[in-house]
């Protein structure tokens, strides 16, 4: 039996008085894309520097690859790859010198795919401080993935860069799963959810769902607007759309449908929902 590329029980984080992870139970398999969703403050950061021993939970136990993270072990850490939120680059040094530094071990033949990949080739030799922001990002994105880690750990990793780029970007990160990595990804940007093989969602530093994107879209509801041909109309919100649906209609349109039109929530609304719930103590995670 293969053993998760994570498991965490009874995980937190305090820094200080504040808690900001409280309690995480997780299990992530290997060889997928685990999305870690929720608004400002939710503990995303922090769990994934704790994933990445890079920071040492306060309470509860990580095993990460196999091993104990509590063993911080050099040789545990080169099979991680790991981007910080806030690129962590030499400033006065070139991009490609930052790769290669980062990459200590790696074949000097991933660099230039990469430069490539990233759309860094022109600015390849200029200090990281004359590059934009969303240059940076690809900069600090090439270190993370430059060593060929088994366990990628990506805090918002398409910050601030463009639609098409970020577009590539998913596109590697399928590409990097397929070749059986894991890659944990946190994002406060709700529609890359889908890209994810499974979804987790905090709030306040706890486990809001845990769940894949199917079935978080499930947990959404729609508006149906209905026209009969005798001319009635409805408009109806439907909490379970998928199994409402079909019933409704012998209430609606005993004299025939004329036009019907159902709007799905978005993921975003869902979860705008799931966390409003989660404040007034109603949803079932």
């Amino acid at each position: 039996m293969i053993e998760p590329a994570v498991e965490a029980r009874g995980l937190d984080k305090r820094y200080g008085r504040v808690t900001a992870l409280d309690g995480i139970d997780l299990t992530i398999a290997r060889g997928g894309i685990y999305g870690i969703l929720g608004p400002s403050g939710a503990g995303k950061t922090t769990l994934v520097k704790c994933l990445g021993l890079v920071a040492r939970p306060t309470r509860g136990s990580l095993r990460v690859l196999g091993s104990e993270a509590s063993q911080q072990s050099r040789a545990l850490r080169a099979r991680i790859g790991y981007m910080p939120q806030e690129p962590a680059l030499y400033e006065e040094l070139s991009a490609r010198f930052n790769i290669e530094f980062f990459g200590r071990g790696a074949a000097a033949s991933r660099v230039d795919p990469l430069l490539e990949m990233l759309d860094l080739a022109g600015r390849a030799r200029d200090p990281v401080r004359s590059l934009s922001g969303g240059m940076r990002q690809r900069v600090s994105l090439a270190c993370a993935l430059i060593n060929d880690a088994e366990l990628l750990l990506l805090d918002e990793p398409t910050a601030g860069i463009d639609p098409i780029l970020r577009m590539a970007f998913w596109g590697e990160f399928r590409r990097l799963r397929d070749q059986g990595r894991t890659l944990i990804v946190s994002t406060h940007q709700i529609d890359e959810a889908s890209h994810c093989d499974r979804l987790l969602v905090l709030r306040d530093g706890r486990v809001l769902i845990d769940c894949t994107p199917e079935q978080l879209s499930a947990r959404g509801g729609a508006t149906v607007s209905l026209r009969t041909k005798g001319g009635r109309q409805f408009v109806e919100r439907l909490a379970d759309p998928a199994h409402e649906l079909l019933r409704r209609f012998s209430v609606w349109g005993p004299d025939g449908v004329e036009e019907l039109r159902v709007r799905y929530d978005t993921l975003e609304e869902t979860l705008v929902t799931l966390i409003r719930e989660r404040e007034n103590g109603t949803v079932n995670a």
